[in-house]
């Protein structure tokens, strides 16, 4: 089992943002280069699993309500990025999704295991 702390993902990426496709696509692809990286530094690389089970626990910025399917949706360059430092395919995936306490900036919090 590994684990990762990742960034809260910017406004921009929520599906309810009003934001010009081009400049969503840069913070996107910001966000997915980003995000491997910190995977790659949390030693969450080049898992040799078949299959993976992953657990996000968001963390807000604030005691603001979200909806899980938005922050879902919100995080999805953060689960690319995921995907390419482990090698394994969102396809074959698992999720577990809960809500964690607020915190300062906000976090996405990813534990990554084998699944069954």
């Amino acid at each position: 089992m590994k684990s990762v702390t990742l960034p809260w993902p910017p406004s921009a990426l929520s599906p309810n943002a009003r934001v010009h496709w081009a400049a969503k696509a840069r913070i996107a692809a910001k966000v997915r280069k980003d995000a491997c990286y910190l995977c790659q530094g949390a030693c969450v690389r080049a898992l040799p699993w078949d299959r993976m089970h992953v657990a996000i626990e968001f963390q807000p910025a604030s005691a603001r309500r979200y909806d899980l399917d938005n922050a879902v949706a919100r995080c999805k360059s953060l689960l690319d990025g995921l995907s390419d430092a482990t090698g394994i395919d969102d396809s074959r995936w698992t999720l577990a999704l809960s809500r964690g306490p607020v915190v300062k900036g906000g976090a996405v919090i990813i534990t990554v295991s084998e699944a069954q």
